[in-house]
């Protein structure tokens, strides 16, 4: 029983980075906006919320300025693919490139300095006393709950039940439609682009100050990437991602367990669990699911920039 809590817990901890990242990233591609920089920006929010903390140590002085921070560079992100039509692609690489140097080099004076400030679990009262889920699902620290219940419904509701959610996904799939429409594509585009970076810097905070208490170069470790993944694997729905999250989240716990308790299994493949969970989850389901290729359908207009004066 306290294997499978156990277990659970470093599920929902791990997830949740993942979670808010995808999340961020889904409001970017619905708008019609790939941003592949969500690395660097996770990487530039952890070493922010170590930095803050540590002069400050209120970890939601710290969450908020990596918030700041990734809005910042989300609207430099966003200056160059939607009103100067850059290519989208290598403007988000070159973001990753660019957070992860930054955060690096910035973190140098901070490197194996633990946050002095962390956010602590808050117990639900009466279902963390639930056995085995209750521990896991309801002792958790508050941004556990914001990420798994409170942001994903809120951008659901506002995506699928709002006009402005119809306004949103319009622009992703026929921006010159949207136009017509009196739509402000390009505004809607520049704002939900720096949402989304905001986002996924949070999620690098979140990682520092919520799930490994302290930042090293290299913290991050690809879940940038795989939070992109997630998005496709998730059919770019919030719910989706959320609970797609939590399944990565469930591999990557599954690799720390193993080590711990020693499975005789190669460590070099238990920590690699997760970027195979992440090739196997976005190949498999398109071999075998004929139909997977029409739900997974993209935005239509996905990384093409608007030039309203060729529509």
């Amino acid at each position: 029983m306290d294997l499978i809590t156990g277990l659970l817990t470093t599920a929902v901890l791990a997830g949740g980075v993942l979670a808010l990242a995808a999340l961020g990233e889904v409001i970017c591609q619905r708008v019609g906006v790939v941003n592949l920089g969500v690395e660097g920006l996770m990487a530039l929010g952890a070493v922010t919320a170590v930095a803050v903390t540590i002069s400050v140590p209120n970890p939601s002085i710290g969450f908020a300025a990596a918030l700041l921070v990734g809005l910042c560079f989300g609207m430099v992100f966003a200056v160059a693919t939607v009103l100067f039509r850059a290519n989208q692609v290598l403007c988000g690489l070159a973001l990753t490139l660019m957070g992860t140097g930054l955060a690096a080099t910035v973190g140098r004076a901070f490197s194996g300095m633990p946050a002095k400030a962390t956010f602590q679990p808050v117990i639900v009262p009466y279902l963390s006393e639930i056995p085995i889920l209750g521990p896991a699902f309801f002792s958790q620290n508050v941004l556990v709950y914001l990420i798994f219940i409170i942001v994903p419904v809120a951008i659901h509701c506002l995506m699928f039940k709002t006009r402005h959610g119809l306004n949103m996904r319009a622009v992703g799939e026929n921006p010159a439609a949207a136009d017509a429409a009196g739509i402000p594509v390009l505004a809607m585009r520049f704002w939900y682009v720096s949402l989304g970076a905001a986002l996924a810097a949070g999620a690098g905070a979140y990682l520092t100050l919520a799930f490994v208490p302290s930042w090293s170069d290299g913290i991050v470790a690809g879940r940038g990437w795989i939070a992109v993944a997630l998005v496709i694997f998730a059919r770019y729905r919030p719910l989706n991602v959320v609970m797609a999250a939590l399944l990565f989240g469930l591999i990557t716990a599954l690799g720390y367990v193993g080590q711990a308790r020693n499975w005789p299994v190669t460590p070099a493949l238990l920590g690699m669990l997760p970027y195979l969970g992440t090739l196997g989850f976005i190949i498999v389901p398109v071999i075998v699911l004929h139909r997977m290729r029409q739900l997974s359908a993209a935005p239509a207009a996905l990384g093409m920039p608007y030039f309203r004066d060729v529509r």
